[in-house]
């Protein structure tokens, strides 16, 4: 009964949003149309789905019927058979239905800005999350994708104590969205002579590319300071005022922008950063709420749990939310990522068609 009053309503939005993208006035908002075209398509989807399972059950009911008043026992077994098959088809459409009529997240679309930082193990932690980088990078290479960086700490090692870039493609927030988390390595560091096994931490955050629509900054609550750039070891690295400071006032909160040489463009992408910051906060306001009902840390925007182990010696991945676990690291840092990111989004799809 819940998922035909769901239905009900569906119908009127449907009626509603039919009218709407015809309306010349919604047309010519680009923004505005191209948004509610796409719901159109969703409600769409969900009703013929439940037009199918409807049309399905129906027929379900009839041949039942037309059995208890059949003495063929050859047409009485063909009826029993299809409806095995339609019994079978059934329970698909019921399961695709209660998956499509999971919430979606509208910043699933968005480029996605990602920072990755190095935690606990000092040097080792830095060199880390230049692999995290790298692996991240080969993937999106890998998916058609293209990466800007935002931001980035070198260290004079090869490493990173932070690292933030734009992924730019489509559903890239969607995809990686769960990837956000304090990420564990377990290995023999380059440094270490003796040989043993150190464990160090790096935190990566992924937040929704936010435009100005999505949240408006009003530009008195800015304080933003120019500086000279730095490489490692904190040396300069430009000899002009190109870096960027904005600190948003209301918060204290800082965005530092300052890989590249025009000071214009450190600031547009510091702006950029702060906005999807702001906007990710809202959204972890909103995923409070949920937290306390999943089972899962996948999608709680719980940020400070360790979601996953990258033990060297034994050549293995373990993501703790899901107990997924691989034996070919190499492969992973290497970019193959999609096993496990899509491990990670049935895993949270089970989840909340249970709820449901």
């Amino acid at each position: 009964m819940e998922i035909k009053n769901k239905i009900r309503e569906i119908q009127q939005e449907y009626n509603e949003l039919k009218e709407k993208i015809s309306d010349p006035q919604v047309i010519s908002q680009l923004n505005l149309y191209k948004e509610l075209s796409a719901r159109f398509k969703d409600v769409s989807e969900i009703l013929n789905c439940y037009n199918e399972l409807e049309k399905t059950n129906k027929t379900i009911i009839e041949n039942k019927q037309v059995c208890k008043n059949e003495d063929d026992p050859e047409l009485i077994q063909l009826l029993e058979e299809e409806n095995f098959e339609l019994e079978e088809k059934a329970e698909r459409l019921l399961k695709q239905l209660k998956s499509l009529l999971i919430p979606k997240d509208k910043n699933d679309i968005k480029n996605a800005i990602m920072e990755i930082r190095a935690g606990t193990g000092g040097e080792e932690a830095s060199l880390f999350t230049s692999d995290l980088f790298r692996m991240y990078s080969h993937y999106i290479e890998n998916k058609g994708w293209k990466i800007d960086i935002m931001n980035s700490s070198p260290t004079g090692i090869g490493g990173f104590k932070e690292i933030s870039f734009e992924v730019i493609g489509k559903n890239a927030y969607g995809t990686l969205k769960y990837e956000s988390g304090v990420h564990r390595v377990q290995r023999v560091p380059e440094t270490e002579s003796s040989g043993r096994i150190h464990t160090s931490a790096a935190s990566v955050v992924v937040l929704p590319e936010a435009q100005e629509i999505d949240f408006k900054i009003d530009k008195s609550d800015l304080k933003i300071d120019v500086f000279h750039s730095s490489g490692p070891g904190g040396q300069s690295v430009n000899t002009t005022d190109s870096a960027v400071r904005i600190t948003y006032i209301p918060t204290g909160m800082v965005v530092t922008c300052q890989d590249e040489k025009s000071q214009l463009k450190n600031k547009i992408k510091a702006l950029k950063v702060l906005r999807s910051r702001l906007l990710d906060q809202e959204i972890q306001k909103q995923q409070q709420s949920i937290a306390n009902k999943r089972k899962l840390m996948v999608g709680t925007g719980d940020r400070s749990a360790k979601i996953r182990t990258y033990n060297f010696p034994q050549s293995r991945l373990t993501d703790h939310r899901i107990n997924y676990t691989t034996h070919n690291l190499e492969a992973v840092m290497n970019g193959n990522l999609d096993s496990l990111i899509e491990a990670l989004h049935i895993a949270i799809q089970k989840e909340a068609i249970a709820e449901k």
